[in-house]
């Protein structure tokens, strides 16, 4: 037998009994570093939450039944429950820093993902009935660090609040704007908040980005009625 073929031998035999396990190998690898990255995420998202809840000085029943049923809706109640003892056991006692908390969300999700955490923390703000000025200001805050525009916050904002303004911020535009700025405006939003744009996040996200949209199109049939058109 020439040297050749028992090279050739010996590279299929390799393939053979050694490939394959190093495949699963970097796919047990890969598999473990993704759990990591969620389990991070909803230890974040907590994080911020809490932030929001002791924004005001008080710690309201009805926000924390809120964020609890959001996390089990979005993970199964086993996994939200470990999530919640990690939290309490190990990253309340670190001391919360919210910009630290920010830069890591910012570096791993998209700018409507982060979008969506802002529509997040303000619907915990309001599951009391209210949402005070303690905590625009801190949700506010957390919209700067992740870098998020002044009008997409202003937006988010707007669908918590009935002004008479809510529905041009929601649009993004002044109530100065002509017939064809608003429609432009809502040609803009429906793209920029279509729940499509958050299918790589769980069912109760997505579910938050189809309020967003809903928003926006309920904020331009007020204008259409306002304005006759």
């Amino acid at each position: 037998m020439s040297i050749w073929s028992i090279l050739i031998i010996g590279y299929f035999l390799y393939r053979v009994f050694f490939s394959g396990s190093s495949k699963g190998r970097s796919q047990t690898v890969f598999t473990q570093h993704r759990q990591q990255m969620s389990a991070d995420f909803e230890l974040n998202l907590l994080s911020l939450a809490s932030i929001v809840i002791k924004s005001d000085g008080v710690v309201n029943q009805k926000e924390l039944d809120f964020v609890r049923q959001y996390f089990v809706q979005a993970y199964g109640k086993e996994r939200a429950n470990n999530t919640f003892k990690v939290f309490n056991e190990e990253i309340k006692k670190k001391g919360l820093s919210t910009q630290a908390i920010c830069n890591k969300l910012q570096s791993v999700m998209r700018y409507e993902s982060l979008l969506q955490v802002l529509h997040f923390l303000f619907s915990i703000a309001k599951a009391d009935g209210h949402v005070s000025e303690a905590e625009v200001q801190e949700i506010n805050r957390i919209s700067g660090y992740f870098g998020i525009n002044y009008r997409d916050f202003e937006s988010i904002k707007a669908m918590f609040f009935n002004n008479p303004d809510s529905a041009y911020k929601i649009l993004e535009i002044d109530k100065t704007a002509t017939t064809s700025e608003i429609k432009s405006a809502y040609r803009t939003m429906v793209k920029k908040y279509h729940p499509d744009k958050l299918q790589h996040m769980d069912e109760v996200y997505r579910n938050g980005a189809e309020e967003k949209f809903r928003k926006v199109q309920e904020a331009y049939e007020q204008i259409q009625k306002e304005r006759g058109f």
